[in-house]
């Protein structure tokens, strides 16, 4: 009898040691690396429950399906007639994002004034930027323009262009923001939360710049203290075609 007790003793020792070993080794071992997949989502996902992750990729699916049926419907997007001698013309695909409206899109008009190709014009009243081409076209971008008191007009050249340009805000604009509650930076560098956005066409000695946003949401609207603000997708698109010294109408 003491021999059978012995034993199992000895086996449940042995058993302990296995299992203290085992959560030992879980601890403290040392574990593989993580792969991440070409879909930065699947790691993440992995976290999830069964039924969530099922939820997460029909969610998915359903967004992915929409952006398919925006990108079909900007075909058959034409939009209205614009001032002056800018008429519209053939439609400029562009990228559809579910937060942008279709017709705030690039697109090619026709251009029979007087301004040279390469030359800007901002049209403040449509809210729309034209980049004059060769062959009696240009190349319209949605804006966002000065807010009410903050309008201006005037003809300047680029002097400088700038990627990811950091941001330092007037003086003027700082002590009219903390009047509202708001603190701004004196200097911000430049980048994703910066809101001079990707790229920056400095305009003549002026304060005013032609630059990209963080806030996707003001292009067609008049809320800026009067620089003219566009989508990250254009203004870098923009900055390609226009060089240093190209002219800039405002009007």
């Amino acid at each position: 009898m003491l021999k059978s007790v012995k034993i199992t003793a000895a086996i449940v020792l042995a058993l302990s040691t296995v299992t203290v070993g085992a959560q030992a080794s879980e601890r403290y071992g040392k574990r593989p690396k993580l792969t991440l997949s070409s879909d930065l989502a699947s790691p993440w996902m992995l976290q999830l429950k069964p039924r969530a992750r099922a939820k997460y990729r029909r969610v998915s699916r359903q967004a992915n399906r929409r952006v398919g049926q925006q990108q079909a419907g900007l075909n058959q997007v034409r939009t209205g007639v614009t001032t002056g001698s800018l008429q519209p013309s053939n439609g400029l695909r562009g990228t559809v994002r579910n937060e942008f409206k279709p017709d705030l899109l690039p697109t090619i008009v026709s251009y029979s004034g007087p301004a040279k190709p390469g030359t800007i014009i901002v049209n403040t009243i449509e809210r729309r930027l034209y980049l004059v081409e060769p062959g009696g076209k240009a190349r319209r971008y949605a804006v966002g323009v000065g807010k009410p008191g903050f309008e201006w007009a005037g003809t300047h050249k680029v002097t400088r262009k700038a990627e990811w340009p950091s941001w330092r805000p007037p003086a003027s604009m700082i002590e009219r923001e903390r009047k509202k509650g708001r603190i701004l930076p004196t200097f911000m560098e430049g980048g994703i939360k910066n809101p001079m956005g990707a790229r920056a066409l400095y305009l003549g000695s002026s304060i005013y710049r032609i630059h990209g946003t963080n806030q996707a949401w003001s292009i067609g609207k008049a809320v800026s203290s009067g620089c003219i603000r566009m989508r990250n997708e254009d203004v870098m698109d923009l900055y390609d075609r226009v060089p240093v010294g190209a002219k800039v109408t405002v009007i």
